[in-house]
């Protein structure tokens, strides 16, 4: 007796009607794959989620309105979630997987075999990377190994991470603000762009209730209550 495989629901979010096509076509190819919905955007992709349920998620990250990286925390409540875009940047790569994402591949870099197998993967738990994307994760985890901070700076960073609600990239860039690094200098020592540094500390400022750089500086290094806004 034969077997049926179990279908597998798929949702496709990327702001690109040629690139949704692109990628139902591609998973047609495999009969137990079904592409029930796709959406625009990170809002559209939510609300299509807890409508459809799907099994797994194909989630661009540059999308106008809600982006995917935005998205991405609160559809990883709902399914496995499977970056497919063409954004490289180690930086982006980094935190798609600290929120949650299940693996993440870079358009231009799979088959349609691979794609289908990534899908599976994502479906069953298992990570699945292109070859950039691969190498960035390689190059993070070597650079973290070679510099551990002390186990005192752990445990405050920790802790201003839980306070704040910081990603860990947040906590490296409030360190470098706190250091007196100018912009340029931040994004020269992450190996990202200044625009996305500035993206990063305008996040930063949100959470730490500061408008400015001194004023952050003083929450973060404790010499303000966070909850209490000041003048900076």
């Amino acid at each position: 007796m034969t077997l049926t495989p179990t279908r597998t629901d798929v949702l496709i979010a990327d702001d690109n009607p040629v690139v949704r096509a692109g990628l139902s076509a591609l998973l047609a190819t495999a009969g137990d794959l079904r592409v029930v919905a796709q959406a625009r955007d990170g809002r559209e992709a939510l609300h299509l989620t807890r409508v459809h349920a799907p099994d797994v998620i194909l989630l661009d990250v540059r999308m106008p309105g809600v982006d995917g990286i935005s998205a991405l925390p609160h559809l990883v409540c709902l399914a496995p979630v499977l970056m497919l875009t063409y954004s490289q940047e180690a930086d982006q790569i980094r935190e798609a997987l600290l929120l949650g994402a299940g693996g993440y591949l870079i358009h231009g870099e799979f088959t349609a075999d691979e794609l289908v197998r990534a899908v599976r993967d994502a479906r069953d738990g298992r990570a699945h990377f292109t070859p950039t994307a691969a190498t960035a994760v390689l190059a993070e985890l070597r650079s973290s190994s070679q510099t551990q901070p002390s186990v005192a700076q752990s445990t405050e960073r920790v802790h201003n991470s839980v306070v704040f609600g910081l990603s860990s990239r947040e906590v490296e860039i409030m360190d470098l603000i706190a250091s007196g690094m100018n912009n340029q200098q931040i994004a020269g020592a992450c190996f990202i762009s200044e625009k996305t540094v500035k993206n990063h500390i305008n996040r930063i400022f949100a959470k730490l209730q500061s408008t400015s750089r001194s004023e952050a500086i003083a929450r973060w290094l404790g010499t303000a209550r966070p909850g209490v806004t000041g003048r900076g």
